[in-house]
């Protein structure tokens, strides 16, 4: 157990490391190309953060573990509206330009009213796989058009060399994957051998887990005054989760739902949404709405393991 706790400790520190650099590489690399950053905390940014869910609901759905799959997603991405965009608001006020609130969150919305439709019989089948697929399609489309004719945002990040910006990305998401991997598997021995079960491993470890670099670089790029990353690295991950990793995992191997029910998917949209209203307020995220966030997720967490 010592050595897992060891682990642990340096699983945590990777992804906090990772998550510095992708931010720093990522916001240097959209300056120098005239990218706004809201593109690349939707695309480059999500999905490196959406890694762990990928491996993680992929290898549950082929291992006939489907709930863990529908599951992580779910709970990750209601982690990632409630505690991150809270922990985020809470390190500094997040500013949303008008165009994330108006067309960007949307996405986020209808990609979580559309699992929630598409569950509705218990079973994400191959035809919903590729309707998901289809919606992702669409979103990246929309959001790549973005880039045209657009101005970069200001920003005070230092001028780099492009290949060395791009050294960090990807040293970056190496960390991340790397380093959440390593947190969850140490972590979910620790619990085990605590005698704690699999439904609570799976609810806050494994959930929680994936969710530590979208948690991690958000709140770094929150510190270091890029919203824009922050909120895009939130609305981009959520739609990836949805749309891309369940389309391709019920492509493959169709979902049958059982432990995860329509209350929680909704809960996920009802998150979602609420951080949407938020955003409306002057197009900030303040400390304090942050904080109700914050602890709305801590409620429903203690809620879910109640009923365990």
């Amino acid at each position: 157990m010592i050595l897992d706790i060891l682990l642990i400790i340096v699983g945590i520190t990777l992804v906090l490391v990772g998550a510095d650099r992708l931010t720093e590489g990522a916001s240097a690399l959209a300056r120098r190309f005239g990218v706004p950053e809201i593109v690349i905390g939707l695309t480059i940014v999500a999905c490196g953060t959406s890694a762990p869910e990928f491996f993680v609901s992929l290898m549950s759905a082929l291992n006939g573990t489907p709930d863990m799959a529908v599951g992580n997603v779910v709970g990750s991405n209601t982690m990632n509206a409630m505690l991150i965009v809270g922990c985020a608001a809470m390190v500094a006020p997040m500013v949303i330009s008008h165009s994330t609130v108006k067309k960007d969150i949307p996405f986020s919305v209808g990609a979580s009213l559309a699992l929630i439709l598409l569950a509705y019989d218990s079973v994400i089948s191959r035809l919903d796989g590729i309707i998901l697929i289809l919606g992702f399609i669409f979103f990246m489309a929309y959001t790549l058009r973005q880039v045209k004719g657009a101005k970069p945002e200001s920003t005070e990040v230092k001028q780099q060399n492009a290949w060395l910006s791009a050294g960090w990305i990807i040293l970056g998401l190496a960390g991340l994957v790397f380093g959440s991997n390593l947190f969850v598997g140490s972590a979910s021995n620790v619990a085990s051998s605590l005698g704690v079960s699999e439904g609570i491993i799976g609810l806050t470890i494994v959930a929680g887990g994936t969710s530590l670099p979208e948690l991690a670089t958000s709140v770094v790029a929150a510190r270091k005054g890029q919203s824009a990353i922050a909120i895009g690295n939130v609305i981009g991950s959520n739609v990836f989760n949805i749309l891309l990793i369940l389309g391709v995992t019920s492509a493959i191997t169709p979902l049958q739902i059982q432990g995860v029910t329509l209350l929680d998917i909704g809960v996920m949209l009802g998150s979602i949404t609420l951080v949407w209203l938020f955003c409306f307020t002057r197009y900030t995220v303040e400390r304090w709405e942050g904080a109700a966030l914050t602890v709305g997720y801590l409620a429903y967490v203690g809620w879910l393991l109640s009923n365990v």
